[in-house]
């Protein structure tokens, strides 16, 4: 009979393992892991951190917008935070509110809202409880210019239907809306009075414009807050860099940006730092780069289609 040789049979197993080790990686890599989180995150990795729930609540939302129920406000009793949660819900799965650790996710809800209480608020220096208490004051341009209609053969105006700033980041212009339509699915070219309508609606309006780029080959304000974007050379030439500063490039380009330290930027800064502070977070990881003064607009005006 032959004799078994155990260094053969070491080397096997040792073969099988690496083999079996090596399959499991692959798989992995195939396939990320996925969580489910029930009706707020479902069906993605972003899933497997903590929920915007988890660490943002309802008592959270009432003291970042204390004011906005007041009988002085314009929208009262429109907004609340079930509205909130159920349009950010949306975007969970594609990492709004669950990318990274538990301060980026942080950061970046106090980053979003920042953006959407200074251009719903209404108030001023003296108001009571501060200037930067009165986010969600607006649901609507109150006194158009203008009925912001534009030529546009994608996205043309609809007869006797205005396009004025309405929602959580007002949008303004046929084409904005019409666009911004396409992306929800919603007929809001025209129907733009939807966004003054439903709360859910004009928040999930406000993320989509988050999450999504203006343009091809551009980052959206959630990728330069979050770090997704790496600025090409001529990004950094033109002073472009990840931080809450860029998501004010993104959002607003040249009417806000680079236009050294105007009232308009630093007010949505005050929010943003504000809001930090009230959810925990602490003005003191507001991050680099966290204005725009000096900052090329990635979209010149004479080229920009901003919702603002």
């Amino acid at each position: 009979m032959a004799r078994k040789n155990p260094s053969m049979e070491v080397a096997v197993v040792l073969h099988l393992l690496v083999l079996a080790a090596w399959c499991a990686t692959a798989a992995s890599s195939a396939k990320p892991k996925v969580c489910d989180k029930g009706w707020e995150c479902k069906n993605s990795v972003y899933c497997c951190n903590e929920t915007i729930s988890d660490f943002f609540q309802v008592y959270q939302f009432e003291n970042l917008f204390s004011k906005r129920n007041t009988p002085v406000a314009q929208a009262v009793g429109f907004w609340d935070y079930h509205s909130f949660i159920t349009a950010a819900a949306v975007y969970q799965p594609l990492g709004f509110g669950t990318t990274g650790g538990k301060q980026t996710q942080m950061g970046e809800v106090a980053a979003f809202l920042g953006h959407v209480g200074s251009k719903t608020s209404c108030g001023y220096g003296v108001a009571t409880g501060g200037p930067l208490a009165w986010g969600l004051c607006y649901k609507r341009e109150m006194s158009p210019s203008q009925s912001y209609c534009d030529e546009n053969y994608l996205y043309p105006c609809t007869p006797g239907v205005d396009y004025y700033g309405r929602g959580a980041l007002p949008v303004y212009w046929n084409y904005n809306y019409g666009s911004i339509g396409d992306g929800l699915k919603v007929d809001l070219l025209n129907h733009p009075e939807y966004l003054e309508q439903n709360a859910t609606l004009a928040f999930q309006a406000a993320i989509y414009r988050w999450m999504t780029p203006m343009k091809k080959k551009q980052p959206s304000a959630h990728d330069v807050f979050v770090g997704k974007w790496k600025p090409t050379k001529n990004d950094t030439l033109a002073k472009r860099l990840p931080g809450f500063g860029a998501t004010m490039n993104v959002l607003y380009g040249d009417q806000v940006c680079g236009q050294g330290p105007v009232d308009g930027m630093n007010n949505i800064i005050s929010h943003y730092q504000y809001y930090l502070d009230l959810m925990g977070v602490g003005r003191q990881y507001s991050s680099d780069n966290l204005d725009c003064a000096e900052q090329e607009a990635f979209n010149p005006s004479s080229t920009s289609s901003s919702t603002t």
